[in-house]
């Protein structure tokens, strides 16, 4: 588990996987201690059948997928965030995130954010951190911005469109 000022970032285990994938929120909630729920905590159903899956059969690599955000003070699941894979043979590790509409514009996703590089960088071999937003100024890319992530390059993603593709690369002692 992964925290910050304000969240807890808990792996998603195969359990909790199984329990979305159902939509059985009792036991989700009961899995992790109690938690209550943000209305549309998240927004891509179809990524949690296929993680729950792939974790299944390779449990080893957990932390390298995805967590589930809880607020702490609310004890409230409020999103998700993770890495898309393990990082590549260049060391290379793709982040994402998403808040629940009514806890957006607290910084929580810069915390989030922030708390997947930091963990990121700590693992041996990880030199860059990637992320990659909708081709336009969004809250997304404020988020980058904020984390000292650059621009790379703009890309076509056959179910997004365009897309930009944002960096962040180690550099040795900042916390």
């Amino acid at each position: 588990m992964l925290e910050t000022d304000h969240l807890f970032l808990v792996p998603a285990q195969v359990p909790m996987l199984d329990a979305i994938v159902r939509g059985d929120w009792p036991e989700l909630s009961r899995l992790m201690g109690g938690v209550d729920f943000a209305d549309d905590w998240y927004h891509f159903p179809e990524v949690f059948a296929w993680m729950h899956d792939y974790l299944s059969e390779n449990p080893d690599d957990g932390m390298w997928w995805s967590y589930l955000i809880v607020h702490k003070q609310d004890v409230r699941l409020i999103g998700t965030c993770g890495y898309k894979g393990a990082p590549s043979i260049d060391g290379e590790v793709e982040i994402g995130y998403e808040i629940a509409d009514a806890y957006q514009n607290r910084g929580l996703a810069t915390e989030a954010a922030h708390a997947l590089t930091q963990f990121a960088f700590s693992q041996s071999g990880v030199k860059k951190v990637i992320a990659q937003t909708l081709a336009e100024e969004n809250a997304s890319v404020h988020v980058l911005r904020k984390l000292g992530f650059q621009f790379v390059c703009t890309k076509v993603d056959m179910e997004e469109g365009e897309i930009w593709e944002w960096g962040k690369i180690e550099v040795r002692g900042e916390k």
